[in-house]
């Protein structure tokens, strides 16, 4: 029987019908349409849920009893000829992939390993030499007297030039 059917004998709706049967995940066959074929042992079922709705126990709370075990196939992929041998060279080809990416980071490791030994060498360099400045300079300051030690070059100030509007510079104001 389809859902209509078996609507009409119970006296209800074929959206209770469908309700019932998703919500107590009832077991139904259904047609090449993906509409429910009712077997009269699912009718059965239907009408013990119907007796325990008109009782007063709510929907979840209905208990079902010979639920009707799910029956499915098993469907297996289908198999290709060639299939495992394409599958073969695309695991060879991300094995490759994979080497050729850990080349290039190695490769990229060396690189800054070297620029960061030639940069710790320049800072040591450096260090050398603000350490001989530093030394040239507490040698030269004993020898400075204190008053010339804080002497600017006295320069005037120049005097600013005043900004000419550009209406005044074309037409001459």
């Amino acid at each position: 029987m389809n859902t209509s059917a078996v609507a009409k004998l119970l006296g209800v709706s074929p959206s209770t019908v469908q309700r019932w049967v998703k919500q107590l995940e009832l077991r139904t066959e259904r047609n090449e349409l993906g509409h429910y074929l009712f077997t009269d042992e699912d009718i059965n079922l239907l009408k013990q849920v119907q007796d325990q709705l008109n009782q007063g126990m709510i929907l979840q709370d209905v208990t079902v009893k010979g639920k009707k075990a799910r029956k499915g196939t098993v469907q297996s992929e289908p198999t290709y000829p060639g299939m495992e041998k394409v599958l073969l060279k695309i695991s060879e080809l991300e094995q490759r992939l994979n080497g050729k990416a850990d080349d290039v980071v190695s490769y990229q490791l060396l690189q800054h390993r070297r620029e960061i030994e030639e940069f710790q060498k320049e800072i040591e360099r450096l260090n050398k030499r603000i350490e001989a400045l530093e030394a040239k300079q507490t040698g030269n300051s004993r020898k400075m007297p204190a008053d010339t030690l804080l002497v600017f070059d006295q320069e005037k100030p120049r005097k600013r030039l005043k900004k000419k509007n550009i209406f005044s510079m074309l037409f001459g104001f």
